[in-house]
């Protein structure tokens, strides 16, 4: 007797009843434009569900989500996709591949999960599934376990870049009020004399003064203007000035560029439990890498790290109870406050 192993029919009249949703994403909007063969074979997944059974108004296409990321939470598109599984609106889901429905495991598996339960199906350019069989679980967990070590290669090989530039120090970086890139990306000192003397101003007054919120004073006591640039805007670039506040004088003494140094690695990101992330200034001894005296600059590293000791002894100077105060900031000088229209300029 010769037993022949049939094995069932994925499509059931059942899924045939519900629509076919058909998710389609590209990471950037620099490859939903330059990149348009991914997205033409995406969007010819509507003729492989019509070939299976569903009519054209059951194929809704959810293509909201283009220019973002896998890996990011805060998909609209892809939240819509869930809560219609959820609801029983499903009978398959469409994508070109795994990577583009998600590049992370939380968002794979759930929707995995909750497909299992409503009994819907996962189609990609390999073939059909169903969650709620084991063997078919088992593939689609591996094909999203893979999506995601792919994407965790890309972006070392890309920080991997970066980090060789920088070691070089020939990453090109945005460069602070003062400094400019030349015609062959060398950082200079801006040739506006006017820009290089209100720095030069602010340095040796703080040498005279060892402190930021008595240096911002004597600007304003002096009536000495400082210079900054729009970085946003229609107006992005132009050069306008007005009156220095402490938080700018203590970002301009912090920075290591005034001291002609090339530094990667002041700040770092703090994944969060909502999917974003937030930056925070690490100590100087922790920075990846510091390369002294890289290109001119209105101060020397020496002077550069004597003006970090003044501004931490400063804070210190306020008292045990707020020795807490991150090394980095100087305290504010609560006497003697001038006021520029709202703003309070210590």
């Amino acid at each position: 007797m010769i037993y022949k192993e049939t094995s069932p029919k994925k499509i059931t009249q059942n899924h045939l009843q519900r629509n076919a949703y058909l998710y389609i994403r590209q990471s950037s909007m620099r490859q939903v434009f330059e990149n348009t063969e991914s997205t033409k074979r995406q969007y010819a997944l509507r003729q492989k569900g019509l070939s299976l059974g569903w009519v054209t108004e059951q194929i809704i296409v959810i293509d909201t989500d283009q220019g973002k990321s896998g890996a990011n939470k805060d998909r609209e598109g892809f939240q819509k996709l869930v809560t219609e599984v959820s609801l029983g609106k499903a009978g398959i889901v469409m994508g070109l591949e795994v990577s583009r429905l998600a590049r992370n495991s939380t968002d794979w598996h759930r929707l995995l999960e909750i497909c299992a339960l409503t009994n819907t199906l996962i189609l990609d350019e390999d073939g059909i599934y169903d969650p709620s069989h084991f063997n078919d679980r088992m593939l689609l967990g591996l094909k999203g376990t893979m999506s995601e070590a792919e994407l965790h290669v890309l972006k070392a090989r890309l920080r991997g870049g970066i980090i060789n530039k920088a070691k070089r120090g020939e990453l090109k970086v945005p460069l602070p009020i003062g400094l400019i890139y030349n015609v062959h990306n060398k950082v200079i000192l801006d040739p506006n004399k006017q820009i290089q003397k209100a720095l030069t101003y602010f340095f040796e007054t703080f040498k005279r003064t060892g402190s930021a919120c008595a240096t911002v004073r004597e600007f304003h006591r002096q009536e000495v203007l400082f210079p900054r640039r729009l970085h946003s805007g229609s107006n992005k670039g132009e050069l306008i000035w007005g009156e220095i506040e402490h938080r700018r004088a203590l970002q301009i003494l912090h920075n290591p560029r005034y001291a002609g140094a090339f530094v990667f690695g002041r700040t770092r990101n703090n994944s969060q439990v909502n999917g974003n992330y937030s930056r925070h200034e690490v100590p100087q001894e922790e920075w990846q890498i510091v390369i002294p005296g890289f290109h001119d600059g209105y101060i020397d590293w020496e002077t550069y790290n004597d003006n970090q000791q003044k501004l931490l002894s400063n804070a210190y100077a306020f008292g045990e109870d707020r020795k807490k105060v991150r090394h980095e900031r100087e305290l504010p000088c609560y006497k003697d406050w001038l006021y520029v229209g709202n703003v309070a300029i210590e």
